[in-house]
């Protein structure tokens, strides 16, 4: 069964933004844990022309409890996002494909895909979508730290290019709860007195990134897209 994930994002921007933020978190919600922290790889890849060769390409490796998910987004997902991950050394397979008119990167609404490829490196698996006739779309890395209470849960992440940047998080597994989470999520958003980053200047954002990763991927450096 695919889930819905509801994603709402907020730019901190310089670290004395982030540092403040966490000091309203604490204070508004003291059950708010810190659950998990660590260092990540995410390779964005443009989607193959040919997605049955991409589905071919990939049922055989993704772990059986994750075939049919996969067929399902491959084959009736809008504006699938494609990306492999390396967490720590666990590598991932995520795909999300877009809920209304917003974008699978970056948008609110999503049915999301994720499969743990146990036994394969990043670099094992980006070959596998290669071969199948994908592309790099950039190369991003960051470092997070996770925090949760209940259902809600809130990354904190210092990205490369972005500075720091914080997304609210919740999924349900009905399509018709993903309205209410999402009002629920930006009620959160105001308790803390931080905003929702317009999907108009992410995708700005997105873009300058993809066409100038190189020159951040795995550094500090930041920039600023207004």
């Amino acid at each position: 069964m695919n889930s819905f994930e509801i994603e709402i994002k907020s730019l901190l921007g310089a670290e004395d933004a982030a540092i403040a933020f966490k000091k309203r978190l604490q204070s508004a919600r003291p059950n708010m844990k810190l659950v998990g922290t660590g260092k990540q790889l995410n390779h964005y890849f443009n989607l193959a022309k040919d997605l049955k060769a991409l589905e071919v390409s990939l049922i055989g490796i993704v772990p059986s409890d994750k075939k049919d998910s996969l067929k399902n987004i491959l084959e009736h997902g809008n504006k699938i996002s494609l990306r492999t991950r390396d967490a720590d050394g666990k590598v991932i397979l995520v795909m999300k494909a877009s809920v209304g008119g917003d974008t699978s990167a970056n948008g609110v609404q999503r049915i999301e895909f994720e499969a743990v490829m146990k036994g394969k490196t990043l670099d094992e698996l980006d070959k596998a979508l290669l071969g199948a006739g994908c592309t790099y779309q950039a190369k991003w890395s960051r470092a997070r730290e996770e925090y949760a209470d209940g259902d809600i849960h809130i990354c904190m992440d210092k990205n490369a290019g972005y500075g720091y940047l914080v997304e609210f998080e919740k999924v349900v597994t009905n399509e018709a709860d993903t309205k209410k989470a999402h009002a629920e999520l930006i009620s959160f958003m105001k308790e803390l007195g931080v905003e929702e980053l317009p999907q108009e200047r992410i995708e700005r954002m997105f873009a300058f990134y993809n066409a100038h990763w190189p020159e951040y991927y795995g550094t500090e450096k930041t920039f600023t897209i207004k």
